[in-house]
C-alpha cells in the first residue's frame, strides 16, 4: 500500500489520498491523471489493469485501487 500511496502522490501530491473517497465520482482526478496512474500502477506492480477493471469504483480511493491490485495480482 505505501508504494501505491507514493505514487498517488507522484500523480496529484494536493491530495488527501488517506481519506480521499471520490477521486472519480467527485473530479478529484482527471483522465490524464488515471492514464498515468493505470500506467505507473501496471508498471509498479507487474500487473496488467484489463478492461473490466476500468471502472469509476476501483479508482474512487486508494482502498479500492489497493483491493483491485490484489485482486488482480490473485488471479495472475
Amino acid at each position: 500500500m505505501e508504494e501505491l500511496m507514493e505514487i498517488l502522490t507522484e500523480i496529484a501530491p494536493d491530495v488527501d489520498f488517506e481519506t480521499e473517497d471520490r477521486l472519480i465520482d467527485g473530479q478529484v482526478l482527471d483522465s490524464f491523471s488515471i492514464i498515468s496512474l493505470v500506467s505507473e500502477i501496471s508498471d509498479n506492480f507487474g500487473i496488467e489493469i484489463g478492461p473490466r477493471y476500468l471502472v469509476p469504483e476501483n479508482f474512487n480511493s486508494a482502498k479500492a485501487m489497493w483491493e483491485m491490485i490484489q485482486k488482480i495480482q490473485a488471479e495472475e
